[in-house]
C-alpha cells in the first residue's frame, strides 16, 4: 500500500491528547513535505500539526472539535487511489497498534474478576461474556465502547492474544433477546433486574462546559502536587516604600515600562543565587540544585494558567524582564506560547495584587520546590519610635515550599533575603 498514517504527535511533554481545531488541508488536497495540515490544541497551546509525508490526502478521520489521544491515527497521505481503509485496518489490527498509547497496556477488569485473577493471554482471548477474567482492549476500543453503551463483556477481540480493538467495536451487534415464550421453553430465563430509581430532573438552566485539554493538564498536575508534595507556607511583610519612589524615575529610562512584578522577578532571581536550596527541585531519590535560575511566571488566560520562563533573570535587566514578561503574557492569551517558552523553570512566582488580594498561598508549580504568592501594596499606618504615626506601604508575599527540599529556616532566610532586595532596590541595580 503506497500510502502512510499520520497519527496524533505528543506536541508537549505533559500531552496525552489533542484536539483536532481545524484541518488546513481537506482530502483529495495535495500535501508536500512541511506543509501545514491541521492546527492541534495541546494542553498549553495552539500549534501547526506539519506534514512530512508527500502525496494526495486521503483520508481525515477526525472531526473539527475531536479529542484523541496521543499516537492515535488521524490520517492518511498517499498515491491517488490506494486502499488506504486496509492500511488503517492492518495498523490498528496489529501488535503495535495505534491505539497502544505508552503504557497502555492496561487491562479492564470486570466486576467479576477478582483483584488477584492472574489469567495468561490464552485465558483471555476470549470474549468476556464466556468468561469471567480480565478483558484486553485498547483504550480506544474502551472508550467507543463506553460512548455507545456497549459492555466490553460482549466482545470477542481480533486483536493479538484476543485483545479487543476499534473495529471490534464498530462491527460489533449485540444478540437479539430471547423471548420470554421462548425462554421458557428453553429454560433460559434472565433473572429480573430492578430498573434504577429515577434521579429527579434539575431545575433551573445550567450549563455544561466541556473540559480543555490545558485545563485538563492543570488540574492534574496540581493534584499530583498538592497531594505528592508535603507544602508548608511562610507569610512576610515587605515595605514597598523605596520600590514605589523609584519606580517613576527607572520608567523615565526603561525601554519597557516596569511593574512591582518585574522588581519581584529579579529579587527572587538575585535571592535564589544566594540560597540555591530554594532553587531545587526533588526528584524521588535525589534533589537537583541548578546552577542557573529560570523563573516562572504564572500568566492567566481563559482555560487557566500558563507558565512562561523567564530564562537567567539573575543576569537580566528590569526592562528585559519586563519586555519578556509582556511578550509571554500577550503569547499566552494568542495560544502561541511554545514548548520552549514554558519548560525548565526551577521557581515560579504567582501575582493577583492586581486584583486587590491581600495574601494568598499557591499551589507548586512541578518540578520547583517552591512558588512564591504576590498579594497587593496596601498603605497602612506605621510608627515611629516616638510613638509618631506615619503612612507606609506594606505588601504581603506567601512561599509555598515543598518540605521535602525546603526547610523552614531556609524558606525564611530566602524570604529575608527578597525582602532586602525589595526594601532596597538600588541594591538590585549595582
Amino acid at each position: 500500500i503506497n500510502a502512510s498514517v499520520i497519527r496524533m504527535p505528543k506536541m508537549s511533554d505533559t500531552m496525552e491528547e489533542g484536539v483536532l481545531v481545524s484541518w488546513q488541508k481537506k482530502v483529495g488536497d495535495k500535501v508536500a513535505s512541511g506543509d501545514i495540515l491541521a492546527e492541534v490544541e495541546t494542553d498549553k497551546a495552539t500549534m501547526d500539526l506539519e506534514a512530512y509525508e508527500e502525496g494526495t490526502l486521503l483520508y481525515a478521520g477526525i472531526n473539527e472539535g475531536d479529542a484523541v489521544p496521543v499516537n492515535a491515527i488521524i490520517a492518511v497521505i498517499g498515491e491517488e487511489g490506494a486502499d488506504f481503509q486496509a492500511l488503517i485496518d492492518r495498523e490498528e489490527g496489529g501488535s503495535d497498534e495505534s491505539e497502544n498509547e505508552g503504557d497502555d497496556q492496561v487491562e479492564t477488569v470486570t466486576p467479576s474478576a477478582s483483584a488477584e485473577t492472574k489469567g495468561s493471554d490464552s485465558e483471555t482471548s476470549v470474549s468476556a461474556a464466556d468468561s469471567g477474567e480480565r478483558i484486553k482492549a485498547s483504550p480506544l476500543a474502551r472508550r467507543l465502547a463506553e460512548e455507545k453503551g456497549i459492555d466490553l463483556q460482549q466482545i470477542s477481540g481480533s486483536g493479538d492474544n484476543g485483545r479487543i480493538i476499534k473495529r471490534d467495536v464498530d462491527e460489533f451487534k449485540p444478540a437479539a433477546k430471547v423471548p420470554a415464550s421462548e425462554a421458557a421453553k428453553t429454560g433460559k430465563v434472565e433473572p429480573a433486574v430492578s430498573a434504577p430509581a429515577t434521579a429527579p430532573a434539575p431545575t433551573g438552566n445550567y450549563e455544561d462546559i466541556p473540559v480543555s485539554q490545558m485545563r485538563k493538564t492543570i488540574s492534574r498536575r496540581l493534584s499530583e502536587s498538592m497531594f505528592t508534595a508535603p507544602h508548608f507556607y511562610l507569610t512576610m511583610e515587605i515595605n514597598m516604600d523605596r520600590a514605589m519612589a523609584l519606580r517613576p524615575t527607572l520608567n523615565e529610562v526603561a525601554t519597557s515600562k516596569i511593574s512591582f512584578n518585574d522588581f519581584v522577578v529579579k529579587a527572587c532571581a538575585l535571592a535564589l543565587k544566594k540560597h540555591p536550596a530554594v532553587n531545587s527541585a526533588w526528584l524521588g531519590d535525589k534533589i537537583r540544585k541548578y546552577d542557573y535560575v529560570n523563573i516562572g511566571v504564572a500568566v492567566a488566560v481563559d482555560e487557566g494558567l500558563l507558565v512562561p520562563v523567564v530564562r537567567d533573570a539573575d543576569k537580566k535587566t528590569l526592562s528585559v524582564i519586563s519586555a519578556e514578561v509582556k511578550d509571554f503574557a500577550g503569547k499566552a492569551k494568542d495560544k502561541k506560547l511554545q514548548p520552549k517558552d514554558w519548560e525548565g523553570n526551577t521557581f515560579s512566582i504567582s501575582n493577583l495584587g492586581m486584583f486587590g488580594i491581600d495574601e494568598f498561598t499557591a499551589i507548586i508549580n512541578p518540578p520547583d520546590a517552591c512558588i512564591l504568592a504576590i498579594g497587593s501594596i496596601k498603605q497602612t499606618a506605621a510608627f515611629k519610635e516616638d510613638g509618631t504615626v506615619y503612612p507606609t506601604n506594606v505588601m504581603k508575599v506567601t512561599l509555598s515550599c515543598d518540605h521535602r527540599v525546603v526547610d523552614g529556616v531556609t524558606g525564611s532566610e530566602f524570604l529575608l533575603t527578597v525582602k532586602k532586595f525589595l526594601e532596597e532596590p538600588m541594591s538590585m541595580l549595582v
